[in-house]
């Protein structure tokens, strides 16, 4: 199918068993630390007032067991705006998704095909596996946490913060008593199946100090997705007027739903074997 054809050109198949091991977390034991609410401020000290992110992000890993490897740029905003263009090496972006709120366009312009209308998180879960929302993204991508009950959390050792959230677990880190705290791993649970986000390489300059240059999004199923995200380019609370989340969509393309971009996108394969 045509809206299969677009995104397929930033896939190739690979060795999906050659991916790295998730990081391993610590199970929370029944200590609960007096100082969860500090450390879960200081780790996501530097998100908690972004109104805006943009940043190139390099995109390696698998959906749907295909293997894949592209370019993006995104466009974030506060409270729930975001624009993600996959960059084609030339000629025209193999797909851009914009949203706003509770409402998503996906133009896949090389087919001329348009999903118009949809749930955010409904087209991203179709296209990549992830099911995000635009507010969603935002914070994921920012290593950022929501919901979070610090006057629920436990340690492990000295080192280790386990934090509950409303739609999972925040796992604190840091590397030594003098060393600031990170939120280094997030496990979400969701209809579709649990996954993590994990955070390295935090940015030690400003203006984006503290902020991770290494994402990776998986899900803990291991063959729906497994995304590894480098950033670059990161800049923050720049103006993004409101054509930023807008999309032209050009004569001639034709709709295609949520369900049809599901069954011939790259996770169709996952999704038959399950059956």
């Amino acid at each position: 199918m045509r809206g299969e054809r677009a995104i397929l050109l930033a896939l190739t198949l690979s060795c999906t068993a050659c991916a790295p091991a998730l990081m391993k977390l610590p199970l929370a034991p029944g200590t609960q630390p007096v100082d969860a609410t500090t450390a879960l401020d200081a780790a996501t000290r530097a998100c908690r007032n972004l109104s805006t992110i943009t940043a190139e992000i390099g995109v390696s890993g698998s959906v749907g067991g295909r293997g894949l490897r592209a370019r993006m740029t995104a466009g974030l905003a506060a409270p729930a705006s975001a624009r993600l263009e996959a960059v084609a090496p030339f000629g025209q972006p193999i797909f851009i998704f914009v949203a706003r709120d509770s409402d998503a366009t996906l133009l896949l312009p090389g087919d001329r095909r348009v999903v118009e209308h949809g749930r955010p998180a409904d087209v991203l879960d179709a296209v990549a596996g992830v099911p995000l929302d635009a507010a969603a993204l935002r914070v994921t991508l920012s290593g950022c946490a929501e919901a979070a009950r610090a006057q629920d959390a436990r340690q492990a050792g000295d080192n280790w913060r386990i934090v509950p959230a409303d739609a999972g677990t925040l796992f604190l880190q840091r590397e030594s008593s003098s060393a600031p705290w990170r939120l280094v791993a997030a496990e979400h649970r969701a209809a579709s199946g649990s996954w993590r986000a994990e955070y390295r390489d935090f940015r030690v300059s400003e203006p984006a100090a503290g902020l991770p240059q290494a994402v990776r999004l998986a899900s803990l199923d291991g063959k729906r997705f497994d995304l590894r995200l480098a950033l670059s380019q990161l800049e923050i609370n720049t103006t993004l007027g409101a054509d930023a989340f807008t999309v032209q969509i050009p004569a001639g393309t034709e709709p295609i739903t949520i369900d049809e971009l599901r069954r011939s996108g790259p996770l169709a394969s996952s999704s038959s074997n399950a059956k």
